[in-house]
């Protein structure tokens, strides 16, 4: 399968603008640092948050909905998120119950 891109470097920001563009009644997309978010937060709902390396393309945010993730923070290709990301995510979505989180690099924050 080939692949178009205009730089690979940017690979992850435009994948997420994009998926923003599509989907900007369900998530808000963070630039800096870089996480996608649930546009309507649940006050007393302990937030999730996953995040992953993005091999093939930025996998986590497309479960970011109601019953599902409050926020994804999605690494470059092939490596974890930093935990600034994490971080920033946990504070964007956290309403009062508390914050879980999964990744391969950052213990969950509570």
């Amino acid at each position: 399968m080939k692949k178009f891109l205009n730089a690979v470097e940017d690979y992850l920001s435009e994948s997420l603008a994009g998926f923003e563009a599509a989907h900007g009644d369900l998530v808000v997309l963070h630039t800096d640092p870089l996480f996608v978010r649930r546009r309507n937060l649940h006050p007393g709902k302990v937030a999730v948050i996953s995040g992953g390396g993005s091999g093939h393309e930025p996998l986590h945010a497309g479960f970011i909905g109601y019953g599902m993730l409050d926020a994804a923070c999605p690494g470059q290709v092939f490596t974890s998120p930093t935990p600034d990301q994490m971080i920033a995510a946990a504070e964007a979505v956290e309403t009062g119950a508390g914050c879980c989180s999964s990744s391969r690099t950052t213990p969950a924050i509570s």
